[in-house]
């Protein structure tokens, strides 16, 4: 018999998966849960839900509430990735039921008519594209994987430079070495920079890959030690990454190489995209209307597929040059490592 997946791997793969209609379970254990029921409170069975699937280490989720749900049932409403989320558990606490479904239809609801986003970027003959990143944030990686694509398509009618928070939220994964790395491949083999990325976050981020990445490539080596000697007497990227008293709020190593950009753009967390001198941001509590209005930042959603960045990077163009035209996918790239796709968008970040 093949083993099914986990509530915790469901779940990861996607929070609303909680919801699924399996009406087979739903049917069993409606016609036992009756005789089992011992009176648990609904808090308890709720806490003892989320703590059981948080301790298989899968995904995390939060508990927010519970209350009985018919005769038989607590509903329990959990936070995953986010979203709040309902669930059903037996009063008992012993299982878990994955919907429940009215049998009568539902009218179907009109769908609303939505505008398309107007991007309000500042145009320039020759936009000035910064993506922050940390080398390791799951998200960051998103970013750089669903960037790549519409950076080679526009080439030379953009000046793109990668760009580094001032923290470094990965030390024990390598980050702040890879992040050396990064920067000086750009500082001396910028022509080789695109084709860099592509090799390692196509890979798992270890050192070894790194390394694996850089032969590959042909980066120069003896160039690259000295750059990165010379970015460490500047910046003390080693000796902040071993001073672990100077560590941002006590966890994380600061990487000062952008730092000025950081506190300039009002930089907070991986990723950001800053487009022609103006930070793309869909966090409403830092972009608020005052700053839309000055021109500090532009609040819209933007998807991280890669004609999603390809129409935000061109908005900032006084002329459209003739490869905005050009068709790349809708569909993002997952976090993380590898080339896997996903079908869910996202703007959560490492920060």
């Amino acid at each position: 018999m093949t083993k099914g997946k986990s509530v915790g791997e469901k779940i990861k793969e996607n929070p609303w998966v909680l919801s699924t209609l399996i009406l087979g379970v739903v049917a069993v254990v409606l016609i036992f849960s009756s005789f089992l029921t011992v009176g648990i409170s609904p808090e308890k069975v709720g806490k003892n839900f989320v703590n059981f699937i948080n301790a298989q280490g899968e995904t995390q989720i939060e508990y927010v509430s519970a209350e009985a749900f018919g005769n038989d049932l607590y509903q329990v409403i959990v936070l995953a990735d986010g979203k709040e989320v309902p669930v059903h558990v037996t009063q008992d606490g012993k299982y878990f039921v994955q919907i429940i479904s009215p049998l009568e239809p539902e009218e179907p609801e009109e769908p609303e008519e939505t505008e398309p986003t107007e991007l309000n970027i500042p145009k320039s003959d020759k936009p000035v594209v910064e993506l922050f990143v940390m080398s390791h944030c799951p998200y960051g990686t998103m970013a750089e994987k669903g960037i790549l694509p519409a950076l080679e398509v526009l080439g030379d009618t953009i000046d793109f430079e990668l760009r580094f928070a001032y923290y470094a939220m990965h030390p024990t994964q390598g980050e702040v070495q890879e992040q050396l790395n990064e920067y000086c491949i750009q500082k001396n083999e910028e022509e080789k920079l695109f084709e860099y990325l592509t090799c390692f976050l196509g890979k798992t981020g270890t050192p070894e890959d790194g390394q694996a990445c850089l032969a590959e490539v042909g980066i120069d080596q003896a160039q690259l030690v000295g750059c990165v000697y010379d970015a460490n007497g500047e910046f003390s990227i080693i000796a902040n990454l071993e001073d672990t008293a100077s560590w941002l709020s006590g966890k994380f190593p600061l990487f000062n190489i952008d730092k000025e950009l950081n506190e300039e753009y009002g930089v907070r967390g991986s990723p950001t995209l800053v487009i022609n001198g103006v930070r793309i941001d869909g966090d409403p509590d830092s972009c608020t209307p005052a700053k839309q209005e000055s021109g500090e930042c532009a609040l819209f959603s933007l998807a991280r597929d890669p004609a999603s960045y390809l129409n935000a990077i061109c908005a900032g163009f006084n002329d459209l040059p003739e490869v905005c035209g050009t068709a790349l996918t809708t569909t993002a790239y997952g976090p993380g490592f590898g080339y896997d796709t996903t079908s869910a968008g996202s703007s959560a970040s490492c920060g």
